[in-house]
């Protein structure tokens, strides 16, 4: 079990399993989805200041001229309050119940009572006596042991603790309010990949004139209190921080990665892992199982279940006994209560072994004997009691890092997003979508140092972002982990690798998947080329993610994904008019154009709506049955997408599509023109333009009215598409060249609209558009999907025309530009404005 309390709980047996298997599965074993309503997640705005450190630990605000004012400034708000001769009150984090509660607080208001360090302890009150210890912390009422046991470790690392915890923070004692107190402190904290300063006023929840949460054993002493509040702000609330992994705080204080193991399956060289670790400056947090009705239970050894301890030293020591002399490993562990529940076995404090040990060791090891929740045990009774241990290693950036000549971990990171549709692909067990997932190569070129086996340490990290500041819109963590596939160079050059790489090979390493924040796995293997794929369990989850590795030797992490670009339609589209058609087409414009010999976006609009009028009522009646489904609050069968990546054959209605579009348009003329305006046409040409009339197969649907068919955006947005001169209209020549593109992006979409119901899966966006001859990468599909797909991850007939639209557009805007054929393109700021407005 993690070192965690309360609300995290393993996910069910079932998604635990197929983490296990290989990727080649049986068909059987994939259930299709289903649409699902489920609350969106959305990444709130950040009000914390964003900022970065020097190599000597220095804190400086991350360079932003775009700033929002919304962000809090420690040193403006402190400055304006010294200048007012007022003390800071937190606006954004009031000291009332809606910042102690998840959700809105309803019925009876608390009984707590916001008070100043000042008025809880007069004339005594102090940020902090004497320095900082990890004795100085002390919980309170909130289910946040698993902090505790973090900010405790974080006090034996001076250089760390002053990262989060200011040196310039006001000492209280002594202050006058408007010339050196203010009522205002600031901390910081890691959030995936960067480090925040929280601002907080100072006003803390009390009962009976007492703290209620975090305290200090020094009762005048607030910082600790002052920091959980802090830690409470950045996740909205006092109650998001009750039930949680000691993992994320030590996490959070360091930008470190954390990992963690079962007793029962830990492996042989524990310890030394331990040890090491421990002489790198990692930290530690270990717990035991509480089962039902357990939590905070005492046992006879004087351990609490489902409490979070702390590691603050491993070491083996010389032992001589009458019959024994040799070295034992000892643990040293600190329970976050700090008062008398402490280890009473071997080793505990004042316990006979003790005196096998020589009094240079004893001193050596800084052994002392107080009631203050701090203890010994040996490695074994530590493996026997303990149930799970988890271990943060300092990432390389961190200020020990910096100072020391080699540190042992190398980083690689990356941020990344599961959208619906386009990247969240879910696990193994759905082939078909699987390989949509983001993938990143790393290459391990050198073994560990000193390692037998000539294999490479790897620590894979995976993070799911901003769930636990959502658990009052009912946003809890997904399932998530990752796999891990050995690749050679040739496999490579397909970006991303498609589904039949991963149905026909097996993966090299895999997590399990559990719905915690971080999944973490340590892994030793040979020196080669890897991609590593991070999923949900399920496909079609929404959520952000961090992707992270540590390794002894640099792994040069990559996004394994396509390079943008643009080609030749596959396969390439022949319209087959021929010149006496085309006369009719021009005759037909004409009459359509009117006097100018031009139309504009109200007259195009006319034309296509006409001329896809099948495509969009079919969209239009699939919209209003998916809607009437989902409000009668029923689940939506998900379509089953394409067995393969490649571009399926042409449908064998293809050919026609262009010909329907003469078709409508010749319906639409003689609506407008009336029979007796039908120009005559030469016998010549009849036949052609009979049987190009006639070998349409485009059946007359009558739409809803409430169906407005184009947009008047997607109409200008297609009008400025091919609108050389600015005019806001087209010509002939530009209206034929714009039909023709329209009619192959129709043809397009028929292949892969294989049920005929005017859409397509939206994992196969990609693959539409590569036939259209755009090549695009993850990061614009999930915008593409964000911007023209439905709520439910559909993309409709029109919506696909408006989006291929809107990528020849920026297209060729940009090929304009790209003078040197670098993809490098200038514009001035006029130029940018005008060419994007009007596009």
């Amino acid at each position: 079990m993690p070192v965690i309390t309360g609300t995290n709980h393993r996910p069910q047996e079932q998604l635990l399993k197929p983490a296990r298997g290989s990727s080649q599965m049986a068909a059987g074993t994939t259930t299709h989805a289903t649409t699902l309503i489920k609350p969106t997640l959305h990444q709130s705005r950040t009000r914390f200041m964003p900022i970065e450190f020097d190599r000597n630990g220095r804190a400086y605000p991350k360079p932003d001229p775009q700033r929002e004012s919304y962000v809090q400034d420690y040193y403006k708000l402190r400055t304006d309050c010294l200048r007012k001769g007022t003390l800071f009150e937190d606006p954004e984090f009031p000291a009332d119940d809606r910042s102690l509660h998840l959700s809105s607080p309803s019925g009876r208001p608390s009984q707590y009572k916001w008070l100043r360090p000042h008025e809880i302890s007069p004339n005594e009150a102090v940020f902090d006596a004497d320095g900082f210890s990890r004795f100085d912390i002390q919980q309170g009422v909130l289910g946040d042991c698993w902090l505790l046991a973090a900010a405790a470790n974080l006090t034996t690392f001076p250089v760390l603790f002053s990262r989060v915890v200011p040196d310039d923070n006001d000492r209280i004692r002594g202050g006058r309010t408007g010339v050196d107190y203010a009522g205002i402190f600031h901390f910081r904290f890691w959030r995936f990949g960067q480090w925040y300063d929280v601002v907080v006023d100072d006003r803390l929840p009390t009962l009976r004139g007492q703290l209620v949460y975090i305290k200090s054993s020094t009762k005048h002493e607030f910082w600790s209190a002052l920091l959980e509040k802090a830690y409470a702000k950045l996740f909205g609330s006092y109650e998001a921080l009750s039930g949680g992994s000691a993992s994320e705080a030590m996490e959070d204080f360091t930008g470190g990665l954390t990992e963690g193991y079962e007793m029962k399956n830990a492996p042989d060289g524990l310890f030394a892992m331990i040890e090491k670790s421990c002489n790198s400056y990692a930290m530690f947090a270990c717990s035991i199982e509480a089962g039902a009705g357990e939590m905070e239970q005492v046992t006879a050894q004087g351990l609490v279940k489902g409490h979070a301890y702390s590691i603050t030293k491993a070491q083996a020591v010389d032992i001589e006994t009458p019959r024994v002399k040799g070295k034992i490993q000892l643990l040293r562990l600190r329970n976050p209560w700090g008062n008398e529940n402490e280890w009473n076995g071997a080793w505990s404090d004042k316990s006979p072994e003790w005196r096998f040990i020589s009094e240079d060791t004893k001193r050596s090891i800084g052994l002392t004997f107080e009631v203050d929740g701090e203890f010994w045990m040996s490695y074994p009774d530590f493996r026997k009691y303990f149930d799970r241990v988890e271990m943060c290693h300092l990432s390389p950036d961190c200020p020990i890092a910096l100072q020391e000549s080699r540190f042992a971990w190398r980083q690689s990171s990356y941020e990344g997003e599961w959208v619906p549709g386009s990247t969240a692909g879910g696990c193994r067990n759905y082939p078909d979508t699987f390989w949509h997932n983001p993938q990143y190569v790393i290459r391990l070129d050198d073994p560990d140092a000193d390692d037998d086996e000539n294999l490479c340490t790897l620590i894979v990290s995976l993070i799911q972002k901003n769930r636990r500041s959502k658990r009052n819109k009912g946003i809890a963590c997904l399932t998530i982990g990752f796999a891990i596939y050995r690749v050679e160079a040739g496999d490579l050059q397909r970006k991303p690798l498609p589904r039949d790489f991963f149905t026909t090979h097996l993966s090299a390493a895999k997590s399990t998947f559990i719905n915690l924040r971080e999944v973490t796995c340590r892994f030793r293997l040979p020196p080669a080329s890897y991609v590593i794929v991070p999923s949900t369990f399920d496909p079609n989850e929404e959520g952000e993610f961090m992707i992270r590795v540590f390794s002894e030797c640099p792994s040069n992490m990559q996004e394994n994904d396509s390079a943008i670009g643009v080609g030749k339609p596959v396969p390439e589209v022949d319209t087959g008019v021929t010149d006496a058609q085309r006369a009719a087409m021009e005759r037909l414009f004409v009459e359509v154009a009117g006097e100018d010999g031009e139309v504009d976006w109200m007259e195009l609009k006319l034309v296509l709506d006409r001329c896809f009028r099948e495509d969009i009522d079919k969209a239009s009646r699939g919209i209003s049955r998916t809607y009437q489904t989902r409000s009668a609050g029923a689940a939506i069968e998900k379509r089953a997408v394409s067995e393969t990546a490649s571009v399926p054959p042409r449908a064998p209605g293809f050919e026609q599509s262009i010909c329907g579009v003469w078709t409508m348009l010749s319906r639409l003329f003689r609506d407008f023109a009336g029979g007796d305006n039908i120009s005559p046409v030469p016998n010549g040409a009849a036949g052609e333009q009979t049987e190009l009339m006639q070998s349409a197969s485009v059946t007359q649907v009558h739409a809803d009215p409430a169906n407005v068919g184009f947009s008047k955006d997607a109409c200008r947005s297609m009008v400025a598409m091919l609108d050389a001169d600015g005019s806001g209209k087209l010509g002939l020549a530009e209206f034929q060249k714009l039909l023709g593109e329209i009619a192959r992006w129709k043809g397009v979409f028929k292949q892969y609209d294989a049920d005929q119901s005017g859409r397509i899966s939206p994992f196969e966006l990609r693959a539409a558009l590569q036939s259209a001859g755009y090549t695009l990468n993850n990061h614009i599909i999930n915008m593409l999907m964000h911007r023209y797909g439905s709520k439910e991850g559909e993309i409709w007939f029109d919506d696909f025309i408006t989006c291929a639209v809107k990528i020849r557009t920026m297209f060729d805007i940009f090929r304009a530009r790209d003078l040197s054929n670098r993809n490098e393109a200038r514009f001035t700021l006029e130029e940018w404005i005008t060419q994007t407005i009007y596009s």
